[in-house]
């Protein structure tokens, strides 16, 4: 493990990676359910969620509680939760702003590859205070398939012109870490609230504590240096 990378760019994950958000996205999913009687491991089935698109969490939830499951009830509960935890701030993941501001003092470009729609990672992104760092922002509204799919890691490298395996990708989650790793790119995993399967650990090209951790690693292995701009 000790080789170098050809890194060309830094493809970054939103929710879990760079913005603390999950925890607020689970809570408020189990707040929502337990309003509506839903309480039956909703935690186990809430976890499974972490990383995919909501359409297909709306799909898992319908697929667990049947047709009748009150999707629109649930959602607003949902939204009215989230919206009300966030209302306190946004808080960025440890060690977010020193990455972000090595990236850029390294003039080596990076994007936002995100499960969340275009609304919500533009919203989030400027609560964080970050949006205006980032060109190039990818959601799930620019694909027709989501993580776990591949494509809009593919998408995103066509987008700074390069090929996936120039490009280092940043995730969170399991299913993150499926789409990164299919699209070719050499794929970091910071855990955030589910821990790597042996999967994807065997499909990262390291597994870290937090992205100050992958700084260093950017460092070391991607030769990561400041360049004249």
């Amino acid at each position: 493990m000790t080789s170098e990378w050809d890194v060309r760019a830094v493809l970054l994950d939103m929710d879990g990676t760079l913005l603390d958000t999950e925890r607020v996205y689970f809570d408020s999913l189990v707040s929502a359910l337990g309003a509506f009687g839903y309480t039956d491991d909703v935690e186990t089935l809430c976890h499974a969620m972490v990383g995919l698109p909501a359409p297909d969490c709306e799909a898992m939830l319908i697929a667990r509680y049947g047709d009748d499951f009150p999707l629109p009830a649930i959602n607003e509960a949902f939204i009215a939760r989230r919206d009300e935890i966030l209302g306190a701030g946004l808080p960025l993941k440890r060690g977010a702003l020193e990455l972000l501001d090595a990236l850029h003092g390294s003039v080596c470009p990076m994007a936002i590859v995100t499960s969340s729609s275009r609304r919500t990672a533009d919203a989030h992104l400027t609560l964080a205070g970050i949006r205006s760092r980032f060109d190039h922002v990818l959601t799930r509204d620019d694909v027709t398939r989501g993580k776990p799919s591949p494509d809009l890691y593919l998408l995103a490298a066509s987008r700074l012109g390069l090929n996936p395996e120039f490009c280092v990708a940043v995730e969170d989650s399991n299913h993150g870490v499926t789409s990164a790793h299919a699209a070719g790119t050499i794929t970091i995993m910071v855990p955030d609230m589910v821990p790597p399967t042996d999967e994807s650990r065997a499909r990262c090209a390291a597994v870290v504590d937090d992205l100050g951790a992958v700084l260093e690693v950017l460092r070391t292995r991607g030769k990561l240096t400041r360049r004249s701009a």
